[in-house]
């Protein structure tokens, strides 16, 4: 009866039974099948396929499932290339993994899962991109390497080596359920980018190397390499491209160009720093936000993003100082921070400061440091900075200041550049193309409204009451250094002001005038009116000639004429006083000045007042009295066109100042 029953059914539910017994029968002999039977032949096979040794010493087990299979091994050892300093890519007591069957069709290996019983790894990468976890004979095809999710440990170690790339890194790794949510602690020694390292943290157990949709898991790390510290806590959901990261840090160095082997980001040379932010990463954007801290003796704060999504990194952001400290800003010029600047930042070793570094007889005073123009080409930005205030400026009186920085495809503006000075403004622009060597710098900057009882501080205290100063300086020219680019710029630097009053002790210093001395000891500071004042040069080729240089006052003309070079730091400038007034006691005499930048010189022409003294002596002999007849000063001197004086201060001569001076005025922006 049974039997026929069966015979009727339709053929296709016959088909579908069978089918159906034929999986149940499969799944019993895959449960129930030997699978450590096959060790032996599967060693055999990834050893030669791989063309390295590949052994289970114990046992094997494997469990199928539909879309994957989980392979249980006791006891793995799968060796290196013969070319890896470290014998064996993984050892381990136990491990097990999630494989994927379909992907295998395509010589793909996608393994969701992979944990490891006191593994020891010994990963390396060669220049030519070769790794030793590439699974084919042929280890620098991309395609042989495994892709892994989730991975979990319990304890080992692991070695990392790139030499090409400075990188040779050691990490012990151990595991305690005691640790609470980061149960992973890790070790870290060795070096990167060329310079020592040193790092521990915890995570938890289960490391994302690459598991899309899981939920973060928890890191926390303390390092440092070279004078670079960082403290880090937060999260990341792919660990082997750092994405997905979510995390507060605080980082110390001595300076954040340091950062450029570490990170790839060209940041300028610095006083030594302490920062603090919240760091994000998705994709190829790093983003970091909340930055605050400190770059030597002034604060800092502001956001940044750096993105390496195009072909060129990209680096924008917006940072503020409420007080910057003009000791921070030598180390963008090349030179070492000051001892105050080196020492702000607790927990940094200083570097060389300025009093550690003695100056030799006869050194420059411009900085003759290289800049490292290379690191330029590394990236774009576009970066903007303002002091709200700015101490510490010495004989310069500024007082707030703003820039915005773009760095295009090797070519570095400062545009625009304001700075407030002495009640004033300092504006402009400074281009540097570091896609040619030397460099090509262009400075373009004009000066506004400035009071020059600022600018003279020591002056001020005589209650002198000057009057507004402007300028300009526009310099071009080529150079790899401060010291180099000024030594061959051509250009011009003006300087004019107009009426005001000022102390007269300083012009009678000037004219050696004895009389107006004792009247000042014996009175009080006078002030003296100021007509108007031109300071002009025309550079050529690190050679500051004298344009037009005039002081006219109420008292006395002041012509002069020389030369500075900028080249080797000398002076040579000759100061002519023509009295208006008639006075005794006096030694007018040409004033003399020389010497280097570093060390200059003053003093009054020798042969004028030479055949004054000698007048004097002869007199003297006959008659006391008479000798003060060789000292009187009739006063000759006339008032200055003062128009005339600065219509020609405004104006470079032709040739290569005025070339230069056009050339800096293209640093601007149209």
């Amino acid at each position: 009866m049974a039997t026929n029953v069966l015979r009727n059914r339709p053929l296709w539910l016959k088909l579908l039974a069978a089918f159906v017994l034929l999986l149940a029968a499969l799944a019993a002999l895959l449960a129930f099948f030997p699978w450590d039977t096959l060790r032996e032949p599967i060693n055999r096979y990834v050893s030669e396929k791989t063309g390295r040794k590949f052994e289970i010493t114990r046992r094997l087990d494997v469990g199928i499932g539909l879309r994957g299979a989980t392979v249980k091994a006791d006891g793995i050892e799968f060796a290196n290339p013969p070319w890896a300093r470290d014998p064996y890519l993984v050892k381990a007591e136990r491990a097990e993994f999630d494989i994927r069957l379909w992907p295998l069709i395509t010589q793909k290996v996608v393994i969701p899962r992979l944990a490891l019983s006191s593994p020891t790894l010994g990963l390396q990468v060669e220049p030519d991109g070769r790794r030793t976890w590439a699974l084919g004979k042929d280890t620098s095809d991309p395609g042989t390497v495994p892709v892994i999710g989730l991975m979990q440990v319990d304890g080992g170690a692991v070695d990392f080596l790139a030499k090409h790339l400075g990188v040779d890194l050691h990490a012990d790794v151990s595991y305690d359920t005691s640790r609470g949510r980061l149960p992973l602690s890790f070790r870290i020694k060795g070096r990167y980018k060329g310079q020592p390292l040193s790092a521990e943290g915890r995570t938890g157990n289960v490391l994302q190397l690459r598991a899309a949709g899981q939920p973060p898991f928890p890191l926390e790390v303390d390092g440092a390499a070279g004078h670079t510290r960082l403290k880090a806590s937060g999260t990341v959901t792919d660990l082997a491209d750092l994405d997905g990261i979510q995390a507060r840090f605080d980082l110390k160095g001595q300076t954040l160009g340091a950062l450029f082997p570490l990170l790839g980001i060209a940041l300028p040379e610095t006083s030594p720093y302490a920062l603090s932010g919240d760091l994000r990463k998705s994709g190829k954007l790093w983003e970091v936000a909340g930055l605050k801290g400190r770059l030597g003796l002034s604060d800092i704060a502001g956001d940044m993003r750096f993105d390496k999504a195009g072909q060129v990194p990209h680096l924008a952001g917006e940072l503020r100082s409420k007080v910057m400290d003009m000791d921070d800003l030598g180390p963008l010029i090349g030179l070492p921070p000051t001892e105050r600047s080196a020492k702000a930042v607790e927990g940094v070793a200083p570097p060389p400061t300025i009093k550690q570094v003695k100056r030799a007889a006869g050194a420059k005073v411009l900085p003759t440091a290289t800049l490292d123009f290379d690191r330029l080409r590394a990236m774009n930005a576009d970066v903007k900075y303002a002091a709200e205030r700015i101490r510490n400026v010495r004989d310069v009186p500024l007082d707030h200041g703003s820039v915005q920085i773009k760095l295009n495809n090797g070519v570095l503006a400062l545009d625009p550049l304001d700075l407030g000075v002495g009640g004033g403004k300092l504006a402009g622009a400074i281009r540097i193309d570091a896609t040619q060597n030397p460099a090509d710098i262009r400075a373009s900057l004009d000066l506004r409204n400035m009071q020059l009882n600022r600018l003279v501080p020591k002056i001020e205290t005589m209650r002198s009451s000057f009057s507004r100063l402007d300028g300009r300086i526009n310099l071009s020219g080529r150079g790899n250094s401060v010291a180099s680019w000024l030594g061959g710029a051509s250009g011009d630097v003006v300087a004019l002001t107009g009426r005001g009053r000022f102390s007269n002790l300083l012009l009678e210093f000037m004219g050696l005038d004895g009389a107006e001395i004792i009247k000042f000891l014996l009175r009080g500071d006078q002030n003296v009116e100021l007509r108007c004042a031109a300071m002009a040069f025309d550079v050529d080729k690190g050679v500051m000639t004298s344009r037009s240089m005039v002081l006219d006052t109420a008292d006395t003309v002041f012509y002069a004429t020389g030369q500075a070079n900028l080249a080797t730091e000398k002076l040579d400038f000759v100061v002519r006083p023509e009295p208006k007034d008639a006075s005794i006691l006096s030694l007018r005499s040409p004033l003399v000045i020389g010497g280097s930048f570093g060390a200059p010189t003053g003093g009054v022409q020798a042969g004028p007042l030479a055949e004054r003294g000698l007048a004097a002596l002869v007199l003297g002999a006959l008659n006391p009295l008479l000798a003060l007849a060789a000292t009187i000063e009739t006063g000759p001197g006339q008032d200055a066109d003062c128009k005339g004086v600065l219509a020609e201060a405004q104006k470079p001569s032709a040739g290569a100042a005025a070339v230069g001076a056009a050339k800096a005025k293209g640093a601007k922006k149209p």
